[in-house]
């Protein structure tokens, strides 16, 4: 398959897939109830910050599925996937704060492990995942602070 059709493909899938969560998933009256830290930001904030990171997220899966397809990078990339795409429904949709916040961990956890194993074989992809490390680390301080407030 052509590369550039691979890296079209990872981006389209992981940000479209972003995408539909976040419009079945809006925060709603629920949400806006809870109390918040004052570091909380506003909500408008979230959508281009999301949309930004999926890019790269989309980037980084398919130059480490190209590359280095069978590695434990790959197993990292694809859980952290599955962890950043469940948070949402669980957080905003069922409402589960705790389960959420579970969820997060290990989303945080998945992020460090693919930048670890990554360092060596394919600096720059564990380099483009710097920002989502630092994004995902600042929102599980702000869902344990919602968890803990409520």
């Amino acid at each position: 398959m052509n590369r550039i059709l691979i890296y079209i493909l990872f981006i389209a899938v992981v940000l479209g897939g972003g995408l539909l969560i976040g419009i079945n998933n809006i925060p709603g009256e629920w949400y806006r109830s809870l109390a918040k830290p004052s570091f909380n930001p506003p909500n408008w904030i979230f959508a281009p910050v999301w949309s930004i990171l999926y890019v790269i997220i989309g980037f980084v899966g398919a130059r480490t599925f190209l590359n280095h397809r069978r590695t434990a990078a790959m197993r990292f990339w694809g859980a952290q996937m599955i962890f950043n795409f469940a948070w949402s429904p669980l957080f905003f949709g069922f409402q589960e704060i705790a389960m959420a916040l579970i969820v997060i961990i290990a989303l945080l956890i998945s992020i460090v492990g693919f930048i670890v194993v990554s360092r060596r074989q394919d600096y720059l992809s564990a380099l483009l995942f710097v920002p989502y490390f630092a994004w995902v680390a600042f929102a599980t301080v702000l869902n344990t602070s919602i968890f803990l407030m409520n």
